[in-house]
C-alpha cells in the first residue's frame, strides 16, 4: 500500500464510508446523505482502492465491515469528531456568546432538574443552539462512546471507558397502594416488599440494576408482571393500586395520589447521578459552559457537596 494514500482520502469518501458502517446497507447510506445507491457504491470501492483494503463483507442481504474496517471506522470517526470540535471551537472563539451542543439525559433528571437549568440557559445564551436527547442508560452510555452528544447526565457506575462527576445521591423509595398494610409503616425492608406485587423499571436502564443489586444481596428475587421504561408510568401504576414501585426520591416529588403513598426503605438504597464525559476530551465552550450550570444547579438544588 502506498503509505501517501491515506492522505489524499477526502472528507466526502470518509462520510460516505461512516454511513455505510453505521447503516449496515448502501441504500440506507444513500438515503441518509442523498446520494444515490451507485453513487455511495463507487465512493467506497474509491475508498477501498485508495487504501489498498477491504473494508466491508458484501453479501445480498448485509454490509459488514471487515477487521480492517473497524479499525478505519474507530478512528475515522474520532477523526472526524475532532475535526467537527475544533472547526466548533474556532467559530465559537470569534464570539463565545455562540455554538451548538448536544446532551443526552436520564428520564428522571431530563423531567426533573434540567427544565429550569435549560430555559434559564437558553435565556442567557440564545445564540447557542441546545439539542437534548432522553435515553435509557445503555443508550446514553453508547451516545457518548460513540461522540453523538458532548456530554451525558446519567446514573453514576464502575466503567473506566467513562468519566463520572458525581452531581446528586438519592435514595430509592418504595410508593405503596394504601390497602397494603406495608403502605402504613414508616420503612419498609426489602423483604416486606418482595411480598407486595412489584412494578419494575425495564431491564434496560440503570434504577432496575440498582434494584436487581440490592436483592441479590440480601438473597432475594423477584418476579415482576408489570415493566415500564418511564418513571410517570410506574407511578401512576402503584396509584391504580397494581403495586409497589420502587423509584429514585426525585420521581416520587410529583407521587401525591391519596391512594399510594410514599415509604423509604431500609436499610437504604442509594444511586449516584453525574455528569458523564469521554476521559481527557475537553468539551467546546458551549458544551462545557452548559455542562458547569448543570452541575452547579443540581448540587445546589439538592445540597450535594463532593468529598
Amino acid at each position: 500500500m502506498d503509505i501517501a494514500g491515506p492522505l489524499n482520502v477526502n472528507m466526502k469518501l470518509l462520510q460516505s464510508f461512516l454511513a455505510v458502517a453505521d447503516q449496515g446497507s448502501f441504500r440506507l447510506a444513500g438515503e441518509m446523505l442523498n446520494r444515490s445507491h451507485s453513487a455511495i457504491s463507487a465512493q467506497i470501492m474509491q475508498l477501498e482502492a485508495q487504501l489498498d483494503l477491504r473494508l466491508f463483507e458484501r453479501t445480498t442481504r448485509h454490509v459488514r465491515l471487515t477487521e480492517e474496517g473497524h479499525q478505519l471506522y474507530e478512528s475515522a470517526r474520532r477523526a472526524l469528531y475532532e475535526l467537527e470540535l475544533g472547526i466548533r471551537r474556532i467559530r465559537e472563539s470569534a464570539d463565545f456568546k455562540r455554538g451548538q451542543l448536544s446532551l443526552a439525559a436520564s428520564s428522571n433528571l431530563a423531567s426533573t432538574y434540567l427544565p429550569k437549568v435549560l430555559a434559564e440557559f437558553v435565556e442567557t445564551h440564545p445564540q447557542i443552539a441546545v439539542t437534548v436527547s432522553e435515553l435509557t442508560s445503555r443508550d446514553l452510555f453508547d451516545a457518548v462512546v460513540n461522540r453523538k452528544v458532548d456530554f451525558a447526565i446519567g446514573p453514576e457506575k464502575d466503567d473506566a471507558t467513562l468519566s463520572f462527576e458525581t452531581i446528586l445521591v438519592e435514595p430509592l423509595q418504595a410508593l405503596i397502594p394504601a390497602h397494603y398494610p406495608q403502605a402504613q409503616q414508616p420503612a419498609v425492608t426489602l423483604e416486606e416488599l418482595v411480598r407486595v406485587p412489584l412494578i419494575l423499571s425495564s431491564p434496560a436502564t440503570a434504577i432496575r440494576d440498582c434494584i436487581e443489586v440490592a436483592l441479590r444481596a440480601r438473597g432475594l428475587s423477584v418476579a415482576s408482571r408489570f415493566q415500564f421504561m418511564k418513571s410517570q408510568t410506574i407511578v401512576a401504576m402503584a396509584e391504580a393500586g397494581l403495586g409497589a414501585a420502587i423509584l429514585p426520591a426525585s420521581s416520587l416529588i410529583r407521587a401525591q395520589s391519596p391512594t399510594a403513598r410514599i415509604v423509604r426503605i431500609e436499610p437504604a438504597i442509594r444511586r449516584k447521578m453525574a455528569l458523564i464525559t469521554l476521559p481527557d476530551t475537553k468539551l467546546s465552550p458551549a458544551a462545557a459552559r452548559l455542562a458547569d450550570k448543570i452541575v452547579s444547579d443540581i448540587r445546589l438544588a439538592t445540597d450535594y457537596r463532593p468529598d
